[in-house]
């Protein structure tokens, strides 16, 4: 199963809103229930997309994978894979290179 995590449009300061996102991350993982997670950070200035993918890189070996939204695709291994282990027949974004997502796969 995969979360989703809209930040983007909850008009968060930059902590409140990587707090937020390591809060959700933590409780999903705990939950047992959920494989992956997509955040949606949004386009904007970047500033949170940028701020959301670097604490991400910095959780380094906590993950299986983070896939960014732009590589979301069928040629990506990893998101393949996820999709596949998660079973995930549909998503919207599949194929679309939407740099204003990213994915977790725990």
């Amino acid at each position: 199963m995969m979360k989703i995590l809209d930040i983007g449009h909850k008009n968060l300061f930059l902590d409140e809103a990587i707090s937020f996102l390591e809060t959700e991350v933590s409780d999903a993982m705990y939950s047992g229930n959920i494989q992956a997670m997509k955040i949606i950070h949004g386009h904007g200035s970047g500033a949170l997309r940028r701020a959301v993918r670097d604490w991400c890189n910095d959780q380094h070996g906590r993950f299986k994978a983070i896939i960014l939204g732009e590589d979301y695709d069928m040629f990506h291994p990893d998101s393949v894979a996820m999709r596949s282990e998660c079973g995930l027949p549909y998503d919207p974004d599949f194929g679309k290179r939407n740099s204003a997502i990213t994915y977790i796969w725990f």
